[in-house]
């Protein structure tokens, strides 16, 4: 039950928050030890869990073009959705990785 209680009062006196600030350190406390719950994913499997996923959204469109070509389907719309998701997603991918060489260029460029 949100508002004014005795215990939100005491924690409120103990700690000089407003309700609104007790709930927020609240979430964040829980979202921290979510956090800190979950083993950490290193930058090589997080690259490596995108590009499986924009594959895979690469393959089901295929399919998809494949089965209206063939007429087992005749849902245009969601063919060209299926299209559009994987080329989106492809585009972005492409985003990264020239952000990730330009990155590796500066490193590069540095005088150790």
């Amino acid at each position: 039950m949100d508002g004014l209680t005795i215990s939100n009062l005491d924690k409120m006196l103990e700690t000089g928050k407003t309700t609104s600030q007790l709930k927020q350190s609240q979430f964040k406390n829980k979202v921290l030890k979510e956090s800190l719950d979950k083993p950490a994913e290193t930058f090589s499997s997080t690259l490596k869990n995108a590009i499986h996923s924009v594959d895979k959204l690469q393959k089901d469109a295929d399919t998809m073009v494949q089965k209206l070509a063939t007429g087992e389907t005749k849902n245009i719309p969601e063919v060209l959705i299926s299209v559009e998701k994987a080329d989106i997603a492809l585009r972005l991918m492409m985003q990264v990785r020239n952000k990730v060489i330009d990155a590796y260029q500066e490193i590069m460029k540095m005088q150790v």
